[in-house]
């Protein structure tokens, strides 16, 4: 233990002066990073001498005109809420919701590992996860500019990088942006969580977690996300250079607000095949996998009902009306996928469950996120409908022809309703449709107008963007769980997978008779 202590301060010695070290450099080619400067300029040498008052007034309104745009407060303090929101989203949100659908002997090791797993990818987001994905490079993923976050600020002089927006001339701080963006990589690579809960080592867990972060969540966010901002695009002739520095799928202009294909497929992909790989549980499709709380379970549903207003709403980076937009359509899409699945439950079995109830929500949740802030209410409305009647036939029907021991339905919620909410919102994007169409134009930020916006070409793009991500998820997961399986192994022993994870794993129990 002595020595493990010591290697963990040795260990954050040599961060803190690398951390320093870094600060002092001068901003690199970050995606968002324009320009570093202080919150406030240097008060002027008050031993100057006094100007004339009209004098002072035209210098200070050249000052003002000449100074780098400042982040506005109530953005800052927006996307600071966001953060926390996702955070709440993942812990307690996804942890209970999770856990609550295993068995009782398995509780802690679903809340360990969604706990663990989130920690885990906090800390190499800011070590190199972010850099990987928000910084220039290629059209597959960015470069070391941020490695360890350098350059993001300056503590010898106090000043902080800025980074773009949406918006032209509206900064916001790259710090923040880098905080929200890591609880995206981090709730993420917990959703896998729930496909192979109950009969996995903690230590594979992990170690998949790395190897699928560094090789498939940072290419994917960066082949979607990574652009280089409004600002860049100041004239018709820079065009075409501003879009070849962008990620792959952003060139092909494919949609996606807050992540349906860099969260919520690529997550279910890692986590079919993941189902596949590790094996059914001892006595699938014998035993009753009855989950042990569905108190939990609709506790945990709420919080991520709660926590995904930050999700998408906070993807507008600025508390605007596109902030506005994606956050009703947040709401009324759930609450429509809620009465979706329990009708579909209805007309199916009779009657509408709980678990059907908090599965529709987090379905409703799934569907919408591409699409927050890009499709109208009634094309919420119908997207959360849908999705909720969808994602029940991918958690049953669907779910028979894989065959697959998915043991909290990841590919059947996050999987079937991360590829349907991103292609509707290829339809219902269009102007003739109530949606708000995209941008055709950064150079005058002007959108595509009604009568030029094909829903068929949109299409296409999603469809194109959703077939990459599918392909590429897959190909790293199975290298990563097989070079897992191969180094410790993936699965428990089955003497431990009976007794539960939570006593063999952790040594305790959630619960004492």
């Amino acid at each position: 233990m002595r020595k493990l202590i010591a290697s963990i301060a040795l260990g954050l010695a040599a961060f803190g002066i690398l951390g320093v070290s870094h600060a002092q450099d001068t901003a690199a080619s970050a995606p968002v990073a324009v320009t570093a400067t202080a919150d406030s300029a240097a008060p002027a040498a008050e031993a100057a001498a006094p100007a004339p008052a009209a004098d002072a007034s035209a210098a200070a309104v050249a000052e003002a005109a000449s100074a780098p745009a400042q982040p506005n407060k109530g953005d800052t303090a927006w996307m600071m809420l966001s953060t926390l929101l996702v955070i709440l989203m993942t812990v307690p949100g996804l942890a209970l919701f999770y856990g609550g659908l295993v068995r009782s002997k398995n509780m802690l090791s679903v809340l360990m590992q969604v706990m663990v797993t989130f920690s885990l990818i906090v800390v190499l987001w800011f070590v190199y996860g972010y850099s990987l994905a928000f910084t220039e490079g290629n059209a597959f993923v960015g470069g070391l500019d941020r490695l360890f976050m350098k350059g993001i600020w300056d503590n010898a002089a106090g000043t902080f990088a800025l980074g773009a927006t949406f918006s032209k001339g509206v900064p916001m701080y790259e710090i923040v942006f880098a905080a929200f963006q890591a609880t995206f990589a981090g709730i993420t690579c917990c959703l896998i969580v729930g496909a192979f809960a109950e009969r996995i080592k903690f230590s594979a867990v992990l170690m998949f977690m790395v190897l699928w972060f560094t090789f498939s969540y940072a290419p994917i966010a960066h082949m979607v996300w990574f652009w280089m901002g409004p600002d860049a695009y100041t004239g018709k002739d820079v065009v075409d250079a501003m879009n070849g520095k962008a990620g792959l799928i952003w060139q092909w202009g494919a949609l996606d607000f807050a992540g349906g294909t860099v969260v919520h497929i690529n997550a279910a992909v890692a986590g079919i095949v993941g189902a596949y790989m590790v094996g059914k549980r001892i006595g699938y499709g014998k035993e009753s996998f009855t989950p042990h709380s569905l108190t939990l379970t609709m506790v945990g549903a709420s919080l991520l009902w709660v926590g995904w207003f930050g999700f998408n709403a906070g993807s507008a980076l600025e508390a605007n009306g596109f902030a506005a937009l994606a956050f009703i359509n947040t709401f009324i899409a759930t609450a429509a996928a809620v009465l979706g699945w329990c009708l579909g439950e209805a007309l199916l079995k009779g009657k509408a469950s709980m678990l059907g109830a908090a599965s529709g929500a987090v379905a409703g949740l799934v569907a919408i996120t591409p699409a927050a802030g890009n499709v109208g209410l009634g094309g919420a409305i119908i997207i959360g409908l849908l999705a909720g009647l969808i994602c029940l036939w991918g958690v049953t029907g669907l779910k028979k022809l894989l065959g697959a021991d998915d043991s909290l339905d990841v590919f059947g919620v996050h999987g079937v309703g991360g590829i349907f909410g991103a292609l509707a919102t290829g339809i219902f994007n269009s102007p003739n449709l109530g949606g708000p169409s995209a941008v055709g134009d950064w150079v005058t930020a002007s959108v595509i107008p009604a009568a030029d916006y094909a829903i068929s070409a949109q299409l296409l793009t999603q469809a194109k963007a959703v077939g990459l991500t599918i392909v590429w998820s897959a190909v790293v997961s199975v290298i990563a769980y097989k070079i897992v399986d191969v180094v410790i192994g993936l699965r428990v022993p089955e003497e431990e997978e009976r007794e539960g994870l939570d006593i063999t794993s952790h040594g305790e129990t959630a619960y004492h008779k």
